[in-house]
């Protein structure tokens, strides 16, 4: 791990208690705030990256205590990594980040490349100026913990007409994920993926039926809706399913054959001759056989 590098994180869940932030279809900010932020606390400890969250309940911070709390956690060096994790609304659709004036911009970038590899669209990734004083930030969280590395992190809109909706209250740990990872990588630290009873997860695309996902992974409907507690053969744009054990993958961007030979436990050359590949390069949507 290089040492030049913040080595902590204060993970802040927006809003609290009193304050429920904003609202729609179901889902109430502070809520999901809470949900995104213990989901990476559990998978940073997992990594042996230290972290602590300024809230761990429902809790009413004004900015003031907010800022204290994340001061008094790590101090106020540059080693310190802050994310404050928030929800939009406004009738958007896809995930904004928004980063310090006294930052750059590559744990920001390295965020976005990994959401949109996630599934969630991303907006934009900006540094944002208070209106009556441009040198300064315009969110308190950025602006007040000066020295940190400070990020605002805005997953999707509560009332958007696409898919965010589902994302956030579907794929919200798929979306929490994403900053995790990009925290390992942009720390120097080894990042692995969550694994749950060794299945993996499918994230439905337009026109996906339980029929064609099942066909794609050599299961059934019954067995896909018996895993994912599903009532109905309803599913929607951007729902995360879990897959049982399979000899299959798709390829998903970003792969490589190095990289899904180390997922499963096997070699590029294996892969090679079961799929009968003549070379090494893969297509988005292509199903690999992993095994006999």
């Amino acid at each position: 791990m290089d040492e030049r590098v913040p080595k902590k994180v204060v993970i802040d869940p927006g809003h609290g208690g009193a304050d429920p932030g904003t609202s729609a279809n179901g889902i109430v900010e502070k809520d999901y705030n809470l949900k995104i932020s213990q989901y990476m606390s559990k998978r940073l400890n997992d990594l042996g990256i230290p972290n602590t969250l300024t809230r761990t309940k429902d809790e009413t911070l004004s900015p003031n205590e907010r800022v204290n709390r994340i001061k008094n956690i790590y101090g106020t060096g540059n080693d310190v990594i802050v994310i404050s994790n928030h929800l939009n609304s406004g009738g958007g659709d896809g995930a904004e980040i928004i980063y310090a004036l006294r930052n750059n911009d590559a744990l920001s970038k390295k965020i976005s490349d990994n959401m949109l590899l996630s599934g969630q669209n991303v907006r934009k990734y900006y540094q944002r100026r208070l209106p009556s004083n441009s040198s300064k930030d315009y969110y308190f969280i950025i602006r007040d913990t000066a020295n940190n590395e400070s990020i605002l992190m805005e997953y999707g809109f509560v009332d958007s007409s696409k898919d965010d909706v589902n994302q956030i209250k579907n794929n919200y740990e798929t979306l929490a994920e994403a900053v995790v990872k990009s925290l390992a990588e942009y720390m120097g630290y080894n990042y692995s993926p969550v694994k749950i009873d060794n299945n993996n997860y499918y994230i439905v695309k337009k026109g996906d039926t339980l029929w064609s996902i099942a066909s794609k992974y050599g299961t059934s409907v019954n067995k896909l809706k018996e895993i994912n507690n599903l009532s109905s053969n309803l599913i929607s744009i951007g729902q995360k399913l879990i897959l049982p054990s399979t000899n299959k993958y798709i390829v998903k961007k970003g792969d490589t054959l190095y990289g899904i030979s180390r997922k499963f436990n096997t070699t590029v050359s294996d892969l090679i001759k079961l799929n009968n590949l003549k070379s090494s390069t893969l297509q988005i949507g292509q199903v690999l056989i992993i095994s006999k």
